[in-house]
């Protein structure tokens, strides 16, 4: 576990974060935004915490792997590669611009610090039980994230790969469930309901947490409690609120994928200034 002084450092990051999160869409005319910002605290905890990882070694064999399966919200993944060292925050002004290397989903072999390119929903999981996999048979001490959107679940593909990741007792492998309850087309409920998302991950076979997604130390916490549980794959079903942050794009459908005006980004940056730096 963090000690206060990096909790309150990574709290900061988080609004930090969030802006860059909005510049980035704002100076593309477009992207991603809610989807974005609900994933923000799992992000900080993974890169400034969790992940053991080399900035100035990318490729660094060693390392441990990281896949944004719900690679749409690649703004907010760009933003923390960027905070963390991968490549100049300057860079992230060019998100989704012709020839950038930060186009709106995700490109391993354009980006520093991305593992795997996704965009086409219900793969990630796939890709990482097979790393995890892999890992295994070669005795190797390297840990797997994942981030899968919870409409994202309703793919058929996810559910064959959550029993086979079961099956060879992956416990090097923690997925998080982004749940904050809508999709483009609607609310998750309404377009194919995946709920109770915990008992049916339990009866897959995985060790499943369900958490506040917006708290730091709750995060922490369940990343703590899954790196110590052996045997089982790991799930953790984060609640969180899509467009978090900002009044008027919290849990509002329209803000899934919706251009930043001018008078948007203000608005947004002056409810940054005057909010707290807590993340919660």
């Amino acid at each position: 576990m963090v000690n206060q002084s990096d909790l309150i450092r990574m709290r900061k990051l988080c609004v930090d974060i969030r802006r860059d999160i909005l510049e980035e869409v704002h100076a593309a005319g477009s992207g991603h935004v809610g989807g974005a910002l609900s994933i923000v605290e799992m992000l900080v905890a993974l890169y400034f915490s969790e992940l053991k990882i080399r900035p100035e070694q990318p490729d660094w064999s060693e390392r441990d792997r990281f896949i944004l399966s719900k690679g749409h919200a690649s703004a907010a993944l760009y933003a923390v590669l960027a905070e963390r060292g991968f490549f100049p925050k300057e860079e992230l002004q060019t998100y989704g611009a012709p020839g950038s290397n930060l186009q709106k989903h995700v490109d391993m072999h354009r980006v520093k610090g991305v593992d795997v390119s996704t965009g086409s929903l219900g793969l990630g999981l796939s890709i990482a039980i097979g790393m995890a996999l892999a890992d295994q048979s070669d005795g190797l001490d390297r840990r797997v994230y994942c981030i899968l959107g919870d409409g994202e679940i309703q793919e058929g593909s996810v559910w064959e790969a959550a029993m086979a990741a079961s099956h060879f007792n992956l416990d090097h492998l923690t997925v998080f469930i982004d749940n904050n309850g809508l999709q483009v087309d609607g609310t998750v409920q309404d377009i194919m309901n995946v709920e109770p998302i915990d008992k049916k991950w339990l009866s897959f076979g995985w060790h499943v947490q369900t958490i506040d997604g917006h708290n730091l130390e709750t995060v922490l916490s369940a990343l703590d409690l899954a790196r110590a549980t052996l045997g089982k794959p790991h799930l953790i079903i984060a609640k969180t609120i899509k467009g978090k942050g900002f009044d008027f794009m919290e849990n509002q459908l329209d803000w899934h994928s919706h251009p930043i005006s001018d008078e948007d980004l203000q608005k947004a940056l002056t409810a940054l200034g005057e909010g707290d730096s807590h993340g919660n």
